[in-house]
């Protein structure tokens, strides 16, 4: 089944949930990137994480950035996801290789160390908001949870979870937030606290056969679920030639007069997508001119 979102709430609207399958994101990602096993992890599950947080904006031209910057030897990560649940990403350093953890798993939190967590909404207001935590763990889902609970103060779970094949492509990837409403009830944050702490892995359920909607289902067994609505996401970068002839254009007169001095053409790159864009000396003589 292609990626896709599901929401919608739970137990008498008690919880409301977000649910995905990614694998076909991070895939992307991995190739693009060339990602070594340790990066594609930790990449996959922040464009889990801005996937399912995109599909929790309320207005559709919101846009949303998460950006760990950390000591480990990763370097950092960025990913950028819209109200559509489009996203992309980096890391710093994709060539990362580290041994196995003690549980025989990819060792995201070596990879990441100690550091930070932004996560940025530009929701049309004049200043985008900004809440930053601590990285708790570096497992990524965690700090996401203790981002949650700190920043929003929204008692949140978040799985967040990348399956690599023996040939390091990735088989499986995915992930949910289940986030409970202020008048959620004890009874009912036992029984998930119970039910969410038996789950050993969500790439494991993937890889299992089970869909976003039956770990949901397993999650809420016994309670109401109503699913609202179920979304396509992708790896999606909207950058463009055009886009950048205006990035280039910003620099101002004195630095395009002296990329031309050079008198070779200038080639920008994409950190998100590897595309590059050629800008011929032609080019970067119209643009000195319109400078006036």
């Amino acid at each position: 089944m292609n990626d896709h979102i599901i929401r919608g709430m739970a137990a008498d609207n008690q919880v409301r949930f977000f649910a995905a399958s990614t694998k076909n994101i991070v895939e992307t990602a991995r190739s693009i990137h060339n990602t070594s096993p340790v990066a594609t992890a930790a990449l996959g599950r922040l464009l889990t994480a801005g996937a399912l947080m995109g599909a929790a904006c309320k207005n559709d031209s919101d846009l949303l950035t998460l950006q760990i910057q950390c000591s480990g030897p990763i370097g950092g990560l960025t990913v950028t996801a819209d109200a559509q649940a489009n996203v992309k990403g980096y890391v710093n350093n994709p060539d990362v290789i580290l041994h196995a953890n003690d549980k025989g798993k990819l060792d995201v939190a070596k990879a990441l160390d100690l550091g930070v967590l932004s996560v940025i909404k530009d929701i049309g207001l004049k200043e985008p908001y900004i809440g930053q935590t601590q990285l708790v763990s570096g497992e990524i889902a965690e700090d996401l949870t203790y981002y949650f609970a700190t920043s929003e103060q929204i008692p949140t779970s978040v799985a967040l979870g990348v399956l690599m094949e023996k040939n390091n492509t990735v088989k499986q990837a995915g992930g949910f937030i289940i986030q409970l409403m202020p008048y959620a009830s004890e009874d009912l944050i036992d029984v998930l606290e119970k039910r969410l702490s038996e789950i050993t892995s969500i790439t494991s359920m993937l890889d299992g056969g089970m869909t976003p909607m039956d770990i949901i289902s397993r999650i809420f067994d016994g309670y109401d679920i109503r699913t609202t609505d179920t979304i396509p996401t992708r790896w999606y970068c909207n950058c463009s030639k055009d886009r950048y002839y205006k990035a280039v254009l910003s620099l101002g007169k004195k630095e395009i007069a002296s990329m031309l001095a050079e008198n070779k053409p200038i080639e920008v790159n994409c950190q998100f997508c590897n595309t590059s864009y050629t800008f011929s000396t032609d080019e970067l003589q119209q643009m000195l001119l319109s400078q006036g």
